[in-house]
């Protein structure tokens, strides 16, 4: 059924996708299509039930159509769908927002991560009169000109090292250094540390699977934007409320943000994005500063209901981010324990409820070259047979997974059962490929059906 619902999709919409990732380009295959959402499952057209990692890519940290969620959005839509005009409840989530995040003293609501990135670059440049920006390899930010320059992501999954339809001009005036190393971002600094508006990274990568940034680095990073006046923007769109109640701020306390963007879980799974930080250079935004950023959408009422909802949540059950973080923990323990039995060599990477699964004998990752370094065709086959099994990972070797509250031990179960087939369809696979290397299996091939 998926084959040819994407068959049809092919002659209406580019690629049959409307966000790159999902074509399953780099794992072959059609791209499930989902009919139906429930706590930490979907269903796909034909009904079969897949426990989700994927999480509509970070936003459903309580699960999916989590009942006061639902409940929440019923009731904004009654009342209003778009306004165009403000609400006190724009009002309202600025205010939580601020409150969970103490770095933040102003808040910018936009649509979505890109809206929230893009308007964090610009307000850089008008605070600092700068024009350039210094980004990490590896890193995604969105699809904005001046950041689709060595992105992870979807761009890193097709093997496309920047895009199209980008002017050289605006690309050279965004500077690239490798993500955690420290002696290149220092000789960026001294190059162009005081033509540098702003600089923006992932505390935690999470487009080029599960890569934290090491703490040195980031006491760099900070030293060094402090030292020339530069802008340091934290993407916290993915980290944001997900692994940990205020952000990966809470994981690395030296980490000072100047501007923050938010996205994912404060739309509770709709589409709201927000840029915030420092009241000095918020205000600098229009319409009380020269920096101009709008938006018809911004800060809808129904998608505000399900953001305000959700956080509401997580604000009155802190204690379940623990939860997360331990079976998050539990859930890669198992499937490493499951891949030493097979002889697969694997590893893990994981910090809250966020994870990164990685066919390498390395044992620490920390670099994009790392990620580059695994066995792309060894994911290709574990994530194919998951998917024969029931289980639904992230289509690609650079995206990271996501475990919600709705996640159980009957999941965790059901998730290493089908994992133990999977192992085993890469050991096969590994084998009969070092064994022929003429005859090599294609991952198609070495599948294990259920």
């Amino acid at each position: 059924m998926s084959d040819l619902l994407f068959q049809s999709a092919q002659q209406h919409i580019p690629g049959g996708v409307n966000s790159p990732v999902r074509a399953f380009k780099s794992v072959g295959g059609s791209p499930l299509f989902i009919d139906r959402t429930e706590g930490p499952y979907v269903f796909d057209s034909e009904g079969r039930r897949y426990v989700d990692y994927v999480g509509s890519w970070g936003p459903l940290i309580l699960g999916h159509t989590h009942p006061q969620v639902v409940e929440a959005i019923s009731k904004g839509a009654q009342r209003f769908l778009s306004v165009g005009a403000p609400t006190q409840l724009e009002t309202q989530i600025a205010a939580l927002i601020c409150e969970l995040m103490p770095q933040i003293e102003r808040v910018r609501l936009v649509s979505s991560g890109t809206e929230a990135t893009m308007t964090a670059l610009r307000l850089a440049r008008g605070y600092t009169g700068r024009e350039k920006i210094l980004k990490f390899e590896g890193c995604y930010h969105g699809h904005s000109d001046s950041l689709l320059v060595k992105a992870g992501s979807g761009l890193l999954t097709l093997g496309i090292p920047t895009s199209a339809g980008i002017p050289k001009a605006l690309a050279e005036l965004t500077l690239v250094s490798p993500y955690n190393d420290i002696a290149a971002l220092e000789h960026i600094f001294a190059t162009h540390g005081d033509d540098l508006a702003g600089v923006i990274l992932e505390p935690i990568a999470g487009n080029m699977n599960c890569i934290p940034a090491e703490p040195d680095f980031l006491r760099q990073l900070q030293a060094l934007c402090h030292q020339h006046g530069t802008v340091l923007i934290v993407d916290e769109v993915i980290t944001g409320f997900r692994v940990a109640f205020q952000g990966a701020k809470a994981i690395y306390p030296e980490l000072q943000a100047d501007l923050t963007c938010l996205g994912k879980i404060i739309g509770g799974g709709l589409p709201v994005g927000a840029v915030g930080g420092r009241k000095d250079i918020m205000d600098y935004l229009a319409p009380q500063g020269p920096v101009y950023q709008a938006g018809t959408l911004s800060g809808n009422p129904v998608c505000l209901s399900a953001g305000y909802q959700t956080l509401s949540l997580l604000k009155a059950h802190p204690e379940r981010y623990d939860q997360l973080a331990a079976h998050t923990k539990s859930l890669c323990d198992g499937l490493t324990k499951l891949s030493r039995e097979a002889g697969v060599p694997f590893t893990t990477q994981h910090v809250g409820s966020l994870f990164g699964l990685f066919f390498t004998d390395q044992t620490r990752l920390r670099y994009l070259s790392d990620v580059n370094a695994c066995q792309i065709d060894q994911f290709n086959v574990f994530f194919h047979t998951m998917l024969n099994h029931g289980v639904n990972l992230a289509p690609s070797a650079y995206e990271c997974g996501f475990v919600s509250w709705a996640h159980t031990d009957e999941t965790l179960a059901e998730t290493f059962t089908a994992a133990k087939q999977a192992f085993a369809a890469v050991a096969a696979f590994t084998e009969a490929n070092a064994a022929n290397p003429k005859e090599a299996l294609s991952p198609e091939e070495a599948l294990i059906p259920a």
